[in-house]
């Protein structure tokens, strides 16, 4: 079974900085090796959970190691991975097109934790999941909301797709849903079309280039090597396939913005949850660079990792 593609997971609040809300660049959070009032007021954001950057390390990483993951769970990470917000809400663009569909499909639901929390689900509502921890989750979630779970083949990365791509199909007929949603999964944009209604919507939130690079640098380690033909994909490759497959793009958007890890062994948490973003680490081996970020977290304030969205809504015409 292939790693899914949806990548971040961001918890259901974000604690937001001064330097944020003014646009300051994440080098502002820090001065001379000590914590500034902006990292402060962020601590003070976050519910006190900054305690943790003062624990013995080797208790964060064993805490970290026995807590389990399951579907897209990611609340354990509450106040200690936190991230800037966007300028757009992915779930309001969603309900906003929802209450008027009779039918939707979500791809890549994961444990389905923002598709039962969607208000005015369609009549007939369905989702996917491709990675197969998580479909019992999302099934024992959705099912007795009356939400069918299919798990599916998992679709390429939109970055790594062939020109008439087969990979990835989509188990439904043709015309079977007013809307299309994803979320952080990659999708093969001819088969969101043929399964769309015409004057159907799909809305789809990606991230963008980066985020693996940035952990294994944090890490000590060198970023993965990628074909020099292969495109990043950004707001323009995935506006290309969508458009390519048929559909118009109405309205779209990007934006960068910076998760924090606030102690080791919430990014080593993380790490385990989503182990396609660096395959090598564990705890055990990379112990010597969860060291170093300990201090540096003590001293400096919550570990930066800078990441990339974009989002695009686009019509099926009639």
């Amino acid at each position: 079974m292939s790693a899914p593609h949806r990548g971040l997971p961001l918890p259901a609040s974000y604690p937001l900085s001064t330097a944020c809300e003014r646009g300051e660049p994440a080098q502002s959070l820090t001065k001379g090796g000590r914590s500034t009032a902006v990292y402060d007021a962020m601590i003070r954001a976050g519910g006190g959970r900054h305690t943790n950057a003062l624990r013995d390390p080797d208790d964060l990483l064993a805490e970290a190691e026995a807590t389990p993951f399951a579907g897209w769970d990611f609340s354990w990470l509450e106040g200690r991975m936190t991230t800037d917000p966007l300028p757009w809400s992915y779930s309001a663009l969603v309900g906003e097109r929802a209450a008027n569909a009779r039918s939707l499909l979500d791809i890549g639901t994961g444990g389905g934790e923002r598709l039962a929390a969607l208000p005015n689900r369609p009549p007939l509502t369905v989702a996917t999941e491709a990675w197969l921890p998580s479909v019992p989750v999302a099934a024992q979630r959705l099912h007795p909301l009356g939400i069918a779970v299919v798990q599916v083949e998992p679709a390429p990365d939109n970055d790594a797709q062939l020109p008439r791509e087969r990979r990835g199909p989509l188990p439904f007929r043709d015309e079977s849903f007013d809307l299309v949603i994803g979320r952080h999964e990659a999708f093969v944009a001819t088969e969101v079309a043929r399964v769309l209604t015409d004057g159907g919507h799909f809305i789809t939130q990606q991230l963008g280039p980066g985020l693996s690079d940035a952990l294994h640098r944090w890490l000590e380690l060198d970023p993965p090597v990628r074909p020099k033909d292969r495109v990043p994909v950004d707001l323009a490759l995935v506006s290309q396939q969508v458009g390519a497959a048929g559909l118009t793009v109405e309205r779209s958007g990007r934006a960068e913005s910076i998760m924090w890890f606030h102690d080791v062994g919430a990014l080593a948490w993380y790490l385990k949850a989503v182990p396609w973003e660096v395959p090598t680490f564990s705890p055990t081996a990379h112990r010597g660079q969860l060291a170093r970020l300990h201090q540096r977290i003590q001293t400096q304030g919550p570990l930066p990792v800078p990441i990339s969205h974009l989002w695009l809504e686009a019509l099926k015409p009639h």
